[in-house]
């Protein structure tokens, strides 16, 4: 059940604690990216893992592969090779304060990969399943070919892909994105987003729902996968729910919409630690859960609690354990010291 990744994974920047961009004179340095993380996560819950990509063949690039090696997860058909490696700046947020994030990734290696950079049936070989993100194919026009050619692969090697459609303002518009996701996505079978990913990409909004205000409705999402199934043929739709009551505190839950039936995941109120990589835990976690054959609620209520956990953790990974997750889905949520 081994699991293929592809996408960029950079250096993540950061001030100590909550202190702003124009306050600090240290950050702390991190490594992460969507599918890297999904990767990362994917093997710490035992499931073999491997991710693709291309960094640049100096220390940086080295420190970033060995990021991820350390806890397992494959890594030798990451090419070497290119100019840098992506920069990103976190600036956590809090209260009614926003998080920021500022791209410094132009002309990163895998910006600049090219086709015989990924020789793909040696890769995809002995897997079952890939995951990619709406990330990749916005970094370049380059990049987008790649993640186009990566999917036509899979699919066509019979592997199950999973796409987090994961909309980027600031690296595409919403007609370049709509332009190339829509080809991408016709070899998706589980496409997994939140409610900005669908309006941004595909204009599908979810009715009576404001995000910011925590307003949620249950029957708009239900009508936001119909819509994307009818569109693209999609096996699996999963939507997340993020409640935001303010920088700190979010409700998080889930909808998973397949062979006609919605279902929904219970509903966690959490104190967030580090909110960075959230998306991609439940992503993970989801691809954990269908991967080992859990019923679709199972895998779902799965997915949400190992997010959960995800925001209580600082950095991009979600370093937890199966049995852990299984904690909280079984009602634990106490955060009683563990003897």
């Amino acid at each position: 059940m081994k699991v293929i990744t592809f996408g960029e994974i950079m250096l993540r920047l950061a001030p100590e604690g909550y202190g702003r961009f124009v306050q600090a004179d240290k950050f702390t340095a991190v490594y992460g990216g969507g599918e890297a993380n999904v990767a990362l996560s994917l093997a710490n819950f035992g499931v073999p893992a491997a991710f693709v990509s291309k960094v640049p063949d100096n220390a940086i690039g080295q420190a970033a592969i060995n990021s991820l090696r350390r806890y397992g997860v494959d890594t030798s058909h990451v090419a070497l090779g290119g100019e840098r490696l992506g920069i990103y700046y976190a600036e956590k947020g809090a209260s009614q304060r926003p998080s920021k994030v500022i791209y410094d990734r132009a002309h990163s290696s895998i910006s600049t990969a090219v086709e015989t950079d990924f020789n793909w049936p040696e890769i995809f070989a002995g897997a079952t399943w890939f995951h990619i993100t709406g990330i990749t194919p916005a970094i370049s026009d380059q990049a987008s070919q790649l993640a186009l050619q990566s999917v036509r692969a899979a699919k066509a090697l019979g592997l199950t892909v999973s796409c987090d459609l994961n909309y980027r303002k600031n690296l595409w518009s919403v007609q370049k994105a709509k332009e190339v996701m829509s080809e991408l996505v016709e070899y998706v079978d589980v496409c997994i987003g939140n409610e900005e990913d669908a309006e941004k990409v595909f204009g599908i909004k979810a009715k009576a729902t404001d995000v910011t205000s925590g307003k949620l409705n249950h029957e708009g999402y239900i009508d936001v996968a119909e819509q994307l199934t009818e569109m693209f043929g999609f096996k699996k739709v999963a939507i997340t729910l993020r409640g935001s009551i303010s920088a700190n505190d979010n409700n998080w839950a889930a909808m998973l919409y397949s062979k006609g039936q919605a279902l929904f995941s219970k509903n966690y109120l959490i104190h967030i630690v580090d909110r960075v990589g959230g998306g991609d835990s439940f992503a993970a976690g989801l691809i954990y859960g269908l991967i080992t054959g859990m019923p679709e609620q199972e895998a779902l209520e799965f997915a949400v609690a190992s997010s959960c956990l995800k925001h209580t953790i600082e950095g991009d990974a979600n370093h937890v354990t199966v049995a852990e997750v299984k904690t909280l889905m079984g009602g634990d949520g106490s955060g009683r010291v563990q003897r």
